[in-house]
């Protein structure tokens, strides 16, 4: 924010549009707190209102890259006052996937900046805003690590990713795994608690090898009942992202089943479920193994909330491949699933693959995994009425009549992901904890009341109505 020292007139606004996944947000919430430390800077909501615009890009699949080069071209044709461009950065995963090939390709953008670059940009808002001098405007203000307008907030474990699935193109866009110290983890996670966040929703590649790269001895499951310490004085929660099967030891189950801070959700990202795909994903198990860790998840946590991706259309996919990943979903029936359709991206080895499949046919298939993922997750939707849970209020929002009603989050709900409970017009205020009485189910939508402000105790789960 401006300071005393700053010529006001002087400062720039900057505005943030952040595209794809919870990395990236991180990442944005990163940029805007070094931003806003400057007395150079402003962050502005509204586009229209900027010196500058930042444009935080996904390249994951093709449909995501289209999307990043759209939206930053649609930037490019905003004015200043003066009827000179706004100046617009892409950032993120397009620029550290293409390179250099974005300067020439899109000569109408005025700077990139890849993943591992975005801590300079300052120095680049300072260069395409023609301040000559960043010292004119006084000493940054101490910053805190993140900057996050919610009652939950992503903590990056680990970035890159050594799986390379066939799929996939992480691994080229962010490089090899490595796993971040603990201490600035916990230093982030703390800074992040102090301003008001409750609930740390720890993310990376792969979660779960979490450690295995650190000199000291540690783990995933180390690591969360070190951050269980952090928020356990506001009651917070702790929830943990994108854990592939081979992940979930016994010492990591027990943790989650036995500390009251970690909530009893997991994302186990299984992509499919037949052997023979999942070796040609460069990926492993089968449909046995995967139903016996599902099994076990739901008989030793209490209120074991389970959410899934599948994936159609594969390279080389054949009718009963697909019957088998479809008998899965079904057998198990998991809480929330993600489908989505094969994508053939460029530079992966499933992109070289012979046996493509018919794009009519990849939809037909991604549709019926939409029914199946859907009857299922309706249905566990609907299991919650008439029940009581610990609720955290998140926001607000606003309904058909453009009211502003409460929206809040249960344990079963991760941000971003899988709904929320409306709450009505009533008071509340974001990041405080309450209990809600389930009166209704829309698909993934709850709508609740209210019936105590002191939070349940023990385990964050359901207590019956």
């Amino acid at each position: 924010m401006p300071t005393s020292q700053a010529p006001c007139a002087l400062v720039k606004n900057v505005h943030i549009v952040t595209l794809g996944c919870a990395k990236n947000e991180v990442d944005s919430d990163r940029m805007r707190a070094l931003i806003e430390a400057s007395p150079a800077f402003n962050i502005v909501d509204d586009a229209q209102e900027a010196d500058a615009i930042i444009v935080n890009t996904c390249s994951f699949l093709v449909a995501a890259v289209q999307e990043g080069i759209d939206l930053t071209l649609e930037m490019v044709g905003l004015k200043l006052d003066d009827g000179a461009d706004v100046p617009v950065i892409m950032s993120g995963c397009i620029p550290s996937r293409y390179g250099e090939q974005l300067v020439k390709e899109m000569p109408e953008v005025t700077a990139f900046v890849p993943v591992d670059q975005e801590d300079s940009i300052v120095d680049v808002l300072a260069r395409v805003t023609g301040i000559t001098s960043l010292d004119a405007f006084g000493a940054p203000s101490p910053s805190v690590l993140r900057t996050v307008r919610s009652a939950a907030a992503y903590v990056k474990i680990s970035d890159g990713c050594d799986r390379f699935c066939s799929f996939c193109a992480i691994p080229f866009i962010r490089g090899r795994y490595y796993s971040r110290p603990a201490d600035v983890i916990l230093d982030e996670v703390r800074s992040l608690v102090a301003g008001g966040v409750r609930e740390i929703v720890l993310i990376g590649q792969d979660t779960g090898i979490w450690g295995s790269d650190l000199e000291q001895g540690v783990d995933l499951a180390w690591l969360l009942r070190q951050v269980a310490a952090v928020v356990e004085p506001v009651h917070g929660w702790v929830r943990v992202l994108y854990l592939q099967p081979e992940g979930m030891t016994d010492d990591l189950i027990a943790t989650i089943r036995d500390v009251d801070q970690v909530v009893p959700y997991i994302d186990l990202p299984l992509q499919h479920c037949d052997a023979d795909v999942l070796r040609r994903m460069n990926r492993t198990g089968d449909s046995a193994q995967f139903a016996q860790l599902i099994d076990r998840l739901r008989r030793e946590i209490p209120g074991m909330t389970i959410r899934t991706t599948a994936m159609a259309g594969f390279p080389g996919e054949t009718d009963d491949e697909f019957e088998e990943l479809c008998s899965f979903l079904e057998r198990v029936g998991f809480d929330y699933t993600s489908v989505f359709s094969y994508s053939q991206e460029e530079g992966t080895a499933a992109g070289e693959m012979p046996d493509q499949v018919d794009e009519d046919l990849k939809l037909e298939r991604t549709q019926r995994l939409h029914d199946i993922a859907d009857a299922y997750g309706f249905a566990s939707a609907a299991r919650r009425v008439g029940k009581t849970y610990r609720v955290l209020i998140d926001g607000s929002e606003s309904d058909d009549e453009g009211n502003r009603e409460l929206i809040g989050r249960a344990a079963f709900q991760a941000p971003d992901s899988d709904g929320v409970i409306h709450l009505g017009q009533v008071e509340g205020t974001v990041g405080e904890f309450v209990d809600v009485r389930i009166d209704e189910a829309v698909c993934y939508e709850l709508f609740g009341t209210i019936v105590s402000r002191e939070p349940l105790t023990g385990n964050l789960e359901e207590a019956d109505a």
